[in-house]
């Protein structure tokens, strides 16, 4: 019996509402993809579509061999979708891309290229994008730049959905919230080396966009989210019980201030506003500094829990004699 053919490439796309969308973008992908020679999986997540794009997706997988169709119970945002399109994929590469054809599939063969030459993640850059100046490109401009002064990721379009990935970097990530724009922070931290590449971008030909105003408070709160991974995920104490030990030193010392007043002046200190900051200060200094203490509680169980180890191994070098000790020792 022969061993089943391990899958090169994955595709994932997240569909909602695209049935327009849908036919062209198969066509594109396998038109691009087909010609690599590279066994290939083309994964299609539909997030709860309310138009007829489960039912084209559905015929389209009794017709296309490569198509994986996945059909969500309803509609969980994109970042659920992309979540479930990994999950569902097999492939050693990944590539993600928007089902609404403003991404063109045939720059996938340039983010493969530039994945093969040793990084863990290729993200695409819309240089020239075509979409409207104010509700779009200006607010896209700005996200980007606070986005990178805050994950320490210096990349250009974090939004652009077309990005390469080997498994093992979204492997063990949990996605929730808007987190899937910040995958390239969250392979950082993971220590992942991270390219990026010029892409072209196309108009909506069909439909309209899916986002409104409100995905930007989502985005800057996921955005704190990440901040906070990137700096105390494994140390939670240091940002908390800083702030607590800093609260009540403030505390302390305003409350030795009125001590002093009292003892040595006779002033009446009862009805002092500073009183009641001293008193706020020493409070609010040792639910911090508690605060601290539970969350590396729950961060130890996180990561003991899952057997989820605080660091990455990018490659173990044996000189000679130890690539002799491990053959004659064999696999542990």
């Amino acid at each position: 019996m022969s061993a089943p053919l391990r899958l090169e490439l994955s595709v994932v796309i997240p569909l909602y509402n695209e049935e327009e969308s849908l036919p062209p973008l198969v066509e594109q992908v396998l038109r691009a993809v087909r010609p690599l020679g590279r066994p290939f999986e083309l994964v299609l997540v539909d997030d709860g579509s309310t138009d007829r794009t489960a039912e084209v997706l559905t015929g389209l997988a009794a017709r296309v061999p490569e198509l994986v169709a996945v059909l969500l119970r309803r509609n969980y945002g994109q970042t659920a979708a992309m979540a479930a399109g990994f999950d569902a994929s097999t492939g050693a590469m990944i590539v993600t891309l928007d089902g609404d054809l403003q991404n063109d599939p045939a720059d996938i063969p340039l983010l493969l290229e530039r994945l093969e030459d040793g990084y863990d993640l290729v993200s695409g850059w819309r240089h020239l994008r075509k979409d409207a100046a104010v509700q779009r490109l200006l607010p896209s401009l700005i996200a980007n730049r606070l986005i990178a002064r805050v994950t320490g990721v210096r990349l250009h379009d974090y939004g652009c959905s077309l990005k390469a990935y080997r498994r093992e970097v979204v492997a063990d990530m949990n996605l929730y919230g808007e987190l899937h724009r910040f995958l390239p922070a969250l392979a950082f931290i993971e220590g992942a080396r991270i390219a990026e590449v010029k892409v072209n971008h196309h108009p909506r030909r069909f439909g309209s966009s899916k986002y409104g105003i409100d995905r930007t408070f989502r985005v800057l709160m996921d955005l704190l989210t990440v901040w906070f991974m990137k700096r105390f995920l494994t140390r939670p104490m240091h940002v908390f019980g800083f702030g607590g030990l800093a609260s009540l030193a403030v505390g302390l010392l305003i409350s030795l201030y009125l001590l002093g007043e009292k003892v040595f002046l006779d002033a009446d200190i009862g009805n002092r506003p500073l009183l009641l900051v001293a008193v706020l200060a020493i409070v609010a200094g040792i639910q911090l500094f508690c605060f601290g203490l539970l969350a590396e509680l729950q961060m130890r169980t996180y990561h003991e829990s899952q057997g989820r180890p605080i660091y990455r191994v990018r490659q173990t070098l044996k000189g000679p004699r130890g690539a002799e000790l491990a053959a004659a020792v064999g696999p542990a």
